[in-house]
């Protein structure tokens, strides 16, 4: 006959405090042990099972964060990359990137580990230092095009990235263009909002007169429209002279965009920081060489073959363009006359 030894002992521990009129403490154990004991066996030993009763957990590992290190004051090598419009361009322009191909640039961004920072943070770093990620990058949209809003800015949003969208302060509120609300929600979200002039002149062509309107009104302007700061200023075109920048540090900018074919940005540019027009006719491998930290080659999207294009209709066939005419038999000019 088997009895369980937990019984057993609670018996054994009964019996003693009423011999010794002690209270019976609580096991201090919390596993609970199970022993199975024969009566009818004095040699066989007792089976205990020991059962935890609490399952140990463990914390996962976490993704170590890029640590931001002080960099400047001076030069420094930051990309700032330039788009026009997100979307299916409807006259093959360069100035469209299609969303599918702007999101293969994104994702590759985000898996070599390159993070976006304001102007401000650049500005910053070339005067007196500052912070900034392993892989520091621009990304900048001129304009104002509505695309921007609707296409670019979800994606950037899914990947992690915030933009500086340069506004024409005449485009604002216009068909094909952005809306107050809009632009505000893209700022709430962390976007810096930009100037691209009133009316997107080329500057250097211009008048002294037009010259300030265009560059310290669009500033007023669209502070007063949008109810956010507007620190800095991209040269529509790209194009600024000595004038030009002039008015651009009179009007209160802390820095200008233009042109360039270099990541190198300090203090000798700071009214021409140097940024790369991304167009839409490039491809990934186009798209690497603006980059100026490259990453793991694993990330690199695999080209996908373009498929030959069907033939809406049924193609003419071929053919001469004159039929063969049945040549005329040969004959001489007067028959040969018999004697």
């Amino acid at each position: 006959m088997k009895l369980k030894l937990t019984f057993l002992l609670l018996t054994l521990g009964l019996l003693a405090s009423a011999c010794n009129g002690l209270a019976v403490a609580a096991p201090a154990s919390t596993a609970t042990m199970t022993v199975t004991a024969s009566l009818l066996s004095p040699t066989e030993t007792a089976t205990v099972t020991l059962t935890p009763s609490i399952t140990p957990t463990f914390a996962p590992s976490l993704t170590p964060t890029p640590e931001w290190t002080l960099q400047g004051p001076g030069a420094l090598v930051v990309p700032i990359l330039l788009y026009h419009h997100i979307e299916v361009s409807p006259i093959n322009s360069p100035y469209y990137v299609a969303p599918d191909k702007f999101e293969e640039q994104l994702r590759l961004l985000r898996d070599w580990g390159y993070t976006t920072i304001s102007t401000q943070l650049l500005v910053k770093a070339i005067n007196e230092g500052a912070p900034l990620p392993p892989k520091p990058i621009i990304l900048s949209f001129d304009d104002g095009d509505n695309s921007v809003y609707e296409n670019a800015f979800p994606l950037m949003q899914k990947y992690g990235f915030t933009g500086a969208f340069y506004l024409v302060a005449n485009y604002l509120n216009t068909d094909g263009f952005v809306t107050t609300a809009q632009v505000q929600e893209m700022a709430a979200a962390g976007w810096e909002i930009g100037s691209h002039s009133v009316s997107h002149l080329d500057l250097t062509k211009l008048d002294s007169a037009t010259q300030r309107k265009e560059i310290v009104e669009s500033r007023k302007r669209l502070e007063a429209e949008l109810g956010v700061p507007v620190l800095t200023i991209a040269y529509p075109f790209g194009f600024a002279s000595s004038g030009v920048i002039d008015y651009a540090i009179f009007a209160g900018y802390t820095a200008g965009m233009g042109l360039g074919f270099t990541n190198d940005q300090g203090d000798s540019n700071l009214f021409f920081l140097q940024r790369r027009d991304i167009k839409g006719t490039y491809d990934i491998k186009s798209f690497i060489l603006f980059l100026p930290w490259p990453g793991d080659p694993i990330y690199i999207p695999t080209d996908t073959p373009t498929p030959t294009p069907t033939a809406s209709r049924t193609p003419i066939p071929t053919y001469t363009q004159y039929p063969t005419k049945t040549p005329v038999p040969t004959y001489t000019q007067y028959p040969t006359l018999t004697p």
